[in-house]
């Protein structure tokens, strides 16, 4: 049996929390403009090497009004022309009084993932944080961070420090949609960040994986990589992520060693690139 992680609040209010609530009659706005303005062909799958597959957004505040530049930088924003066609997401964002970097709304369909990883790693060093409105989400929809699962519930505010390790999976659907905006902490969202709450019901641990189970699951991605399946080899390790509370990256170190055992040397060095583009530097043993 896999021990209990010790994972508590206090672990995590720090990387992820409630900020504030939205108005229910609001709310209901906000989504039916999500999900009835934007044409489905014209949604984004952009950071691909962070994914399964499956997510996908628009940006409804960029540096250049186009609603199909989704990869977030620093600039000088304004609004997108799709965020003109929905007054009432315009008001709500702007009503919030925040400086925003960017602001986006995501797409996660069933089945799919967002791979652990740190967000901000190539911009300079301004504190800013990610805030996501839940829109419409499921119980199988979760976020990963500190060794456990955070389930966003719709009708608050959440926010996120994306520089903390963390990843997103939809395992059953129907598809999740979240309204994103990074934004810089200036002293008005440093003021609401202070009164940032989280409640024992939105967070379930983890079991720390034993290393039983993860000579058992590795051997089994060694068989599907043998069987001409790599991918879904390293599928079935990235998930790990979303079951076990692991070192940060080791999900990463794992399928370098299946390469290493396959006498892959391309891939093995691939993946310990990708290690790096994904978490940056990590320091060794540090649980997730």
């Amino acid at each position: 049996m896999a021990a209990t992680s010790a994972v508590g609040l206090d672990d995590l209010v720090g990387q992820i929390a409630c900020l504030d609530r939205v108005e229910a009659a609001t709310l209901d706005r906000v989504r039916h403009e999500v999900l009835t303005v934007p044409d489905d062909r014209e949604w984004v799958a952009e950071y691909g090497e962070f994914q399964s597959g499956g997510w996908s957004t628009l940006s409804l505040i960029n540096d250049s009004g186009d609603p199909r530049d989704v990869r977030i930088a620093d600039c000088s924003p304004r609004a997108t022309k799709l965020l003109e066609q929905m007054p009432v997401t315009r008001e709500f964002l702007f009503s919030l009084g925040f400086r925003y970097m960017w602001a986006r709304i995501a797409r996660l369909s069933a089945h799919s993932f967002l791979w652990e990883h740190r967000d901000y790693q190539d911009l300079d060093g301004s504190a800013r944080v990610r805030l996501h409105v839940p829109l419409v989400t499921n119980s199988s929809a979760v976020l990963v961070a500190a060794g456990a699962r955070v389930r966003l519930h719709a009708g608050r505010i959440w926010l996120l420090r994306p520089t903390h390790a963390h990843g997103a999976g939809n395992l059953l659907g129907p598809d999740r949609y979240h309204l994103l905006m990074d934004c810089y902490l200036d002293d008005r969202l440093a003021e609401a960040v202070e009164d940032a709450w989280l409640e024992s019901d939105d967070v379930e641990p983890m079991p720390v994986a034993t290393p039983e189970e993860l000579s058992r699951r590795f051997e089994q991605a060694v068989t599907l990589a043998e069987l001409g399946y790599p991918s879904a080899a390293e599928k079935h390790l990235l998930r790990l992520f979303y079951e076990r509370a692991l070192p940060e990256g080791q999900v990463y170190d794992l399928i370098t060693d299946l390469y290493g055992r396959l006498d892959d040397i391309e891939s093995a060095q691939r993946w310990r690139a990708n290690k790096h583009m994904m978490l940056g530097e990590v320091a060794s043993g540090v649980l997730a």
